[in-house]
C-alpha cells in the first residue's frame, strides 16, 4: 500500500524546489525584529499556508487553471514579478521599517506562497497526484507532501537559533543577502515562464 519510489521522487522534487536550506535566510530576514513566540508561529502559519495551497492545486489544480483561464507559464511569471518586489524591499533596506517589522504577516506573503507553495511546487504536485493511478501511489503522493512540509517547518523552528548568535548586524547581512538570493530566484522563475510561453507559441 506505499510506493517508495513515487514518494522519493516526489519529496526530492519538493525539496529541490521548495529548499529548505536556501529558505532560512530569508525567512530570517523576513521575521527579524520579532519576538521569538510571533517567529514561531509566523513559521507554523508559513507551513500551514503553503500546505493549504499545495493541497488545493493537488486535489483540482488542473480544473481550477482551466476554469481561470490560466496557463502555467502565466503562473510562473506572476509569482517571479511578486518575489522581485519583495527582494527589492530587503535590499533597499524597507523591511526595517517599524511598518515592515511589526504590522505585515509575511508567513502569507511571500513566505507561504509564493516562497514555499510556489508555481514549480505547484505544477509538480498537480503532475505527480495526475500520475498516481492507484490507491498505493496516492497515498505516496501525499505523504511525500506532508514530509516535505515537516521538513519546512523543523527548518524555519530551528532556524530561529542563528539571530541569537548573529544579533543585529548579522540580521541586516543575512537580509541583504537574501534580498539578493530572492531576486535571483525571481528572475529565473520569469524567465522560466516566459521561456515556455515562446516554446509554446
Amino acid at each position: 500500500m506505499f510506493d517508495f519510489a513515487v514518494f522519493g521522487s516526489l519529496f526530492l522534487t519538493l525539496f529541490v524546489i521548495m529548499d529548505p536550506p536556501g529558505i532560512t535566510p530569508i525567512f530570517l530576514a523576513l521575521t527579524s525584529g520579532r519576538p521569538v513566540k510571533v517567529q514561531r508561529r509566523m513559521a507554523w502559519q508559513a507551513v500551514c499556508v503553503a500546505f493549504g495551497v499545495i493541497a488545493v492545486f493537488g486535489l483540482c489544480g488542473q480544473q481550477i487553471l482551466d476554469y481561470l483561464h490560466v496557463s502555467v507559464p502565466a503562473l510562473m511569471i506572476a509569482g517571479g514579478l511578486l518575489l522581485l518586489l519583495i527582494a527589492l524591499d530587503l535590499l533597499t533596506g524597507k523591511t526595517d521599517e517599524p511598518k515592515q517589522t511589526k504590522d505585515v504577516n509575511v508567513a502569507l506573503v511571500p513566505l507561504g506562497m509564493p516562497l514555499l507553495a510556489g508555481p514549480g511546487a505547484i505544477v509538480s504536485v498537480i503532475l505527480a497526484v495526475q500520475k498516481a493511478d492507484d490507491v498505493s501511489a496516492q497515498v505516496s503522493v501525499w505523504c511525500a507532501i506532508i514530509a516535505m512540509h515537516v521538513v519546512l517547518w523543523l527548518t524555519m523552528r530551528y532556524s530561529l537559533v542563528i539571530i541569537r548568535v548573529i544579533k543585529d548586524g548579522g540580521v541586516v547581512l543575512v537580509t541583504r543577502l537574501a534580498g539578493m538570493m530572492l531576486s535571483a530566484i525571481a528572475v529565473q522563475q520569469i524567465i522560466n515562464g516566459v521561456l515556455q510561453v515562446v516554446r509554446g507559441a
